[in-house]
């Protein structure tokens, strides 16, 4: 007969296990409520699920954007070596999301077998993740996270997939509110920041930039002879011409950066921690790359140029963001009297 002496300290160490678990979840749905910021929140869910479970890879499948129908993986990926040549995407329609999105629960790659020939199925089997974990809010499906092995080599028990589904509860309803978010601060035909939330931003940066002690810079552009593209080739071929614009400064700008439409035909970069000459490089870089893009309208190939304008936060003359934009408005109107497709800086 089992000594109940003997029972008692393991279901105590279970309670207390579970307790602790409780406490963790709270922490966490703190965590992932204080941002709106999807590498913030991508790298808060992961970093949290690595660290519980002591796992060595970790990752996440996202929409690209609003758009977006499929998931792609998101580039804070931890652990996994990626072959960069290959595009890690799960197609929203295809066998192996709906198996995903059909259960809330986590699974092994060995659930998949009806599906084993879609391509979709063998991106994912690229990763060789041990779970798969929907991430859902609201019955829609929001994100996959995928765990690499463990330090251990242990398999994950009940008691921790049941922990890893209140993880993806609170990580789902996080990147559904970040996603309505992106919404409501995207210009929808730029896929840009819209000018408000450029506001709100460089009033942060720059208060931050003042507190650090840190560089800012921002870079004003404006493309070249847009009214008369407008009036000979229509609004539908200026349409197009903003959104490859806004393509190219999407291309060539880092996570931290924010790029935004300030209106019509001219965009914005906030470049935290950047100085001028910096900001000049990745300037030079957008301004060549935006010359050499190809727009095709009605079997035309057409291209525009730019002229932009560059500032430096100055601690000691710079009173708030006003000076700093003026600035850099003012030399992108160097570049324009001085020719167009250049690059100023004040």
């Amino acid at each position: 007969m089992p000594d109940p002496e003997m029972k008692f300290p393991v279901e105590l160490e279970q309670y207390e296990r579970k307790i602790y678990d409780l406490k963790q979840i709270i922490e966490i749905s703190k965590g992932l409520s204080s941002t709106l910021d999807y590498n913030t929140l991508i790298d808060s869910i992961l970093l949290t699920c690595m660290g519980h479970m002591q796992l060595l890879k970790a990752g996440i499948f996202l929409r690209k954007g609003i758009s977006f129908d499929n998931f792609t993986l998101h580039r804070n990926y931890k652990g996994f070596e990626i072959d960069h040549s290959v595009e890690y995407e799960l197609v929203a329609l295809s066998g192996t999301v709906r198996l995903i999105e059909s259960r809330f629960k986590c699974f092994t790659m060995d659930e998949f077998k009806n599906v084993q020939d879609e391509p979709s199925f063998k991106n994912l089997k690229r990763l060789n993740p041990s779970l798969i974990v929907p991430l859902v809010s609201k019955g829609e499906l929001n994100g996959i996270m995928v765990l690499g092995e463990r330090i251990n080599r242990r398999d994950f028990t009940e008691n921790e997939k049941e922990y890893l589904l209140q993880v993806a509860s609170l990580a789902g309803i996080a990147i559904h509110n970040a996603r309505l978010y992106e919404m409501a601060t995207t210009d929808m035909m730029t896929k840009l920041k819209i000018h408000h939330y450029f506001q709100t931003a460089l009033v942060e940066e720059f208060e931050r930039a003042r507190k650090y002690k840190r560089p800012l810079s921002l870079i004003m552009a404006d493309i070249d002879y847009f009214k008369n593209f407008n009036d000979i080739h229509g609004h539908r071929a200026g349409d197009s011409v903003l959104k490859n614009v806004a393509q190219v400064l999407i291309e060539n700008i880092r996570p931290m950066d924010i790029a935004a439409r300030y209106g019509g035909e001219e965009f914005t970069i906030i470049m935290p921690k950047t100085d001028i000459m910096e900001a000049l490089i990745a300037a030079e870089r957008i301004r060549e790359n935006v010359s050499h893009r190809k727009v095709k309208i009605d079997e035309r190939e057409l291209s525009v140029t730019v002229s932009i304008g560059i500032s430096q936060m100055d601690p000691e003359a710079d009173k708030n963001k006003n000076d700093l934009i003026e600035r850099a408005d003012r030399a992108l109107y160097i570049s324009k009297r001085n020719g167009r497709n250049r690059v100023s800086f004040l």
